[in-house]
C-alpha cells in the first residue's frame, strides 16, 4: 500500500489555478507511483490578495497565519496521512508541528538548505519577498547552515510575473533572462555553488524549464526533495522506527487532549477542518 502525503501551500490555491495544475502535474511526476498526494492551501479569503508576500512580510502575522498549519497537521493525522509537506521556504511551525503528529514532516527551506551540502560547499537563495531580507541570516543560523550560506539576492522578478509565466509559456522567455542573470550573480560575486530558489513559484517555474543550473551552480529543485525526502523519511520510519527526538524543551510533547482543550479556548478547535482538499 501506497503512501497518503498531505501538501500544504502558503498560498491560497484555489486563487492560483494554473500553479494548482502544474503544481499537482510536477509532483505526480516526482513521487513514486502508488504514492498518493493531497494538495492543500490556506484557506479561502485568508489575504487581502493572491499574493500571501503582503502578509507575510510582517513576523506576527506569519505566526497567526501559521496556525492554520499545526491545526492542518492535526486535521492530517487524524484522516490517517503519513507525512506532510510544508511547501514554504520558511515552513512555519515545522518545529511546533514535529512535536504534535507522529507522521514525518517535511519543509522546503529546511529540507533545500540542508541537501544542498551534498552538492556544493556554499549555497545562495534568490526570492521575491525583499521585505524579509534580513528574516534569513537568523532562520539559517537555527537550521544549523549558517557557515556554508553565501548570501540572497531578489530573483528580479515578482509573484505575478512568475505566476503569469507559469500560465503562458510565451511570456517565459524574459523572465527566465532576469532570473538566469540574478543566479549568475549569486554565483560569481556571492561564491555560490547551490542555489535555492527562495518560493515555490519559482522553483515549479526553473523544473518546468528544466533548468538545474545557472551559472555553474546547482539549482535545488525543491518540490522533487519535499516529496522525496517526504518518502524516505516515511520509509525510514517504517524500516527502523526512528522519528523526531522527543527530548527537551524544543522537542517535548505535550498531551493531545491539553492541545485540543486550548484550541477549544481560543475558539480554533474547527480550524483544521476548513483546510479543505484543493
Amino acid at each position: 500500500m501506497g503512501l497518503r502525503i498531505w501538501h500544504q501551500s502558503f498560498t491560497v490555491l484555489g486563487d492560483l489555478p494554473d500553479y494548482r495544475r502544474m503544481l499537482g502535474e510536477r509532483i505526480r511526476k516526482v513521487v513514486r507511483p502508488d504514492t498518493e498526494v493531497v494538495l492543500h492551501g490556506q484557506i479561502p479569503g485568508t489575504y487581502s490578495s493572491s499574493y500571501p508576500g503582503t502578509d507575510i512580510r510582517y513576523r506576527t502575522l506569519v505566526w497567526l497565519h501559521g496556525l492554520q498549519w499545526i491545526t492542518a497537521a492535526l486535521e492530517a493525522q487524524r484522516q490517517g496521512f503519513d507525512a506532510m509537506v510544508l511547501a514554504s521556504v520558511p515552513s512555519p511551525m515545522i518545529g511546533e508541528i514535529r512535536t504534535l503528529v507522529d507522521m514525518p514532516v517535511v519543509g522546503y527551506g529546511e529540507t533545500a538548505f540542508h541537501l544542498s551540502g551534498l552538492y556544493g560547499r556554499r549555497v545562495g537563495m534568490l526570492f521575491f519577498n525583499v521585505k524579509r531580507a534580513d528574516y534569513w541570516p537568523e532562520q539559517l543560523r537555527q537550521w544549523g547552515v549558517s557557515e556554508r550560506f553565501a548570501g540572497i539576492l531578489p530573483a528580479g522578478v515578482n509573484f505575478d510575473q512568475v505566476c503569469e509565466a507559469l500560465a503562458r509559456p510565451e511570456a517565459r522567455a524574459a523572465v527566465i533572462d532576469t532570473v538566469r542573470a540574478q543566479g549568475e550573480r549569486l554565483a560569481h560575486e556571492f561564491g555560490a555553488d547551490v542555489i535555492v530558489p527562495g518560493e515555490m513559484p519559482l522553483n515549479l517555474l526553473l523544473a518546468e524549464e528544466g533548468i538545474n543550473q545557472i551559472g555553474g551552480a546547482t539549482v535545488i529543485d525543491g518540490i522533487a526533495t519535499c516529496f522525496k525526502m517526504a518518502e524516505t523519511l516515511s520509509d525510514l520510519k517504517s524500516i527502523s522506527g526512528m522519528k523526531p527526538s522527543e527530548r527537551g524543551f524544543f522537542n517535548d510533547r505535550p498531551p493531545l487532549e491539553r492541545v485540543e482543550e486550548v484550541l477549544r479556548f481560543y475558539g480554533l478547535e474547527g480550524l483544521g477542518r476548513r483546510i479543505i482538499e484543493d
